[in-house]
């Protein structure tokens, strides 16, 4: 019996899918980007979405893990109240100075979620609005990255343009990028 493995997008959380406040310990402050649902409704029918997200604030004991995942309980809850599945969120409780293994750009969440849900990382994307978002590409071997400039994103393009990377304004245009990219395999 063969299983089908299926790609994924790989999703960055804070200023990709919803408002970057900082340490955000509310699930009533959650807010949605605009575009964000029409762009995960246009790319739902090929890929499966996973949420992995930094959250050093954890580390430095401003927010509990408890916390970190109402939060994102409800970004799962806003999605799915527009009709758009999140496979899991998987976050790094570690502030980056820490070096542990599982903080974006290391791919030991992203593999995780690809173990946990059969998808084929080869085949998958990532989306995100900081460099070491995109950069998890090469070290996961997943078939591309577009860095967005919401949140985080405008305060470092200069780095992204340096580093080659497919920089658009936001997670809708992200989304005509990669389907693009799929018909022009």
């Amino acid at each position: 019996m063969t299983t089908t493995r299926h790609p994924a997008l790989f999703l960055d959380r804070d200023g990709t899918l919803i408002d970057d406040v900082g340490c955000l310990a509310s699930p009533a402050d959650v807010v949605l980007l605009p575009g964000v649902v029409e762009a995960l409704r246009l790319l739902q029918p090929w890929f499966r979405f996973v949420l992995i997200t930094n959250q050093p604030w954890i580390g430095w004991g401003k927010l509990t893990a408890a916390q970190a995942e109402a939060v994102n309980a409800e970004v799962a809850r806003q999605l799915a109240a527009a009709g758009i599945s999140l496979l899991g969120s998987y976050y790094c409780p570690h502030p980056r100075d820490q070096g542990c293994s599982c903080i974006k750009p290391h791919p030991t969440l992203a593999r995780q979620a690809a173990e946990d849900h059969g998808l084929d990382i080869a085949a998958s994307w990532v989306i995100g609005d900081h460099p070491h978002d995109i950069r998890m590409v090469e070290t996961l071997g997943a078939r591309g990255g577009v860095y967005v400039l919401t949140g985080h994103g405008a305060q470092h393009a200069e780095q992204a343009r340096e580093a080659g990377m497919t920089i658009v304004p936001d997670l809708l245009a992200a989304a005509h990028h990669i389907l693009g990219s799929a018909c022009n395999k």
